[in-house]
């Protein structure tokens, strides 16, 4: 992206644990200037003090964006310091887990432009999802912005309305557990089949993750490439029919689990 505008107008993190060391990461390696970046943390990383950034320092009066990635128990007391840059111009980005918009514009003010995004922990690696909506005063202009910058640490979609977020947590927010212990499972198994731990850690790993990496890569659908992988009465279609009952598979499991992960995404929400 065009780090000209935040580059000129400053950009405010704050907090800088693992999401917010991965996205600064991104962002200085596209070239955003040390200088134009402020983080405020309680407890600086060594990694972070070795950056060259602005750190617990006097922040800009109207930086272009502020980026709040803090966890959400931490937001009550947080968010207050930046209230004077609400209203205005400055376009405020949150990864808070559980934080409605309509919570920030009661601290910020009604008239600031938010963003509320949703990553998920592979953006550690570069390898995220975020979705993210604007509210109101949100331009397109700002919401361009906004995707560039959490561009840095994956892929990133953009939502109909707000009340899509909890789904969202659901599948790509909690997602990625569902899959370590997917992959803690399968080896498990694998184990009870007479392989050692460490290979049928290796085995596990690496199946899901040359699995994930075709299924993104590959012309065909999930679907269709189930069933390319799938001979008839061979050794997956019998494992597939334990997977993919109706009653006791993954289909209804993952229903349920998704929809716990929503209702609570909306718990927290409105709590």
């Amino acid at each position: 992206m065009n780090m000209d505008h935040v580059a000129d107008g400053g950009l405010v993190l704050l907090g800088c644990g693992k999401m917010g060391s991965a996205m600064l990461a991104g962002w200085l390696n596209q070239g955003l200037p040390t200088g134009s970046v402020w983080v405020i943390d309680p407890n600086p990383s060594e990694w972070l003090r070795s950056t060259g950034v602005n750190i617990n320092a006097d922040l800009p009066e109207n930086p272009a964006v502020v980026l709040v990635a803090v966890k959400p128990q931490m937001m009550g007391d947080a968010l207050p310091v930046l209230a004077a840059m609400g209203n205005g111009e400055t376009v405020f980005v949150s990864v808070a887990a559980g934080t409605p918009i309509a919570k920030f514009e009661e601290v910020l003010g009604n008239r600031t432009p938010i963003v509320r995004a949703m990553p998920n922990t592979p953006a550690a690696v570069g390898r995220g999802i975020t979705a993210i909506i604007g509210n109101a005063h949100v331009s397109g202009e700002a919401l361009d912005m906004a995707e560039g910058l959490l561009s840095a640490v994956g892929q990133v979609v953009r939502l109909e309305g707000e009340d899509q977020m909890d789904a969202v947590t659901g599948v790509s927010g909690s997602g990625p557990a569902y899959v370590f212990h997917l992959i803690e499972t399968l080896a498990a198994a694998g184990e009870a089949q007479g392989l050692s731990a460490d290979l049928a850690m290796r085995l596990a790993k690496a199946t899901v993750a040359g699995a994930g990496a075709l299924a993104e890569q590959a012309e065909e659908d999930p679907a269709q490439l189930r069933v390319n992988v799938t001979s008839p009465n061979g050794t997956t279609q019998a494992a597939l029919e334990v997977l993919m009952d109706e009653e006791t598979g993954f289909p209804a499991l993952l229903r349920r689990a998704v929809k716990a992960g929503a209702d609570r995404s909306r718990e927290l929400a409105n709590g």
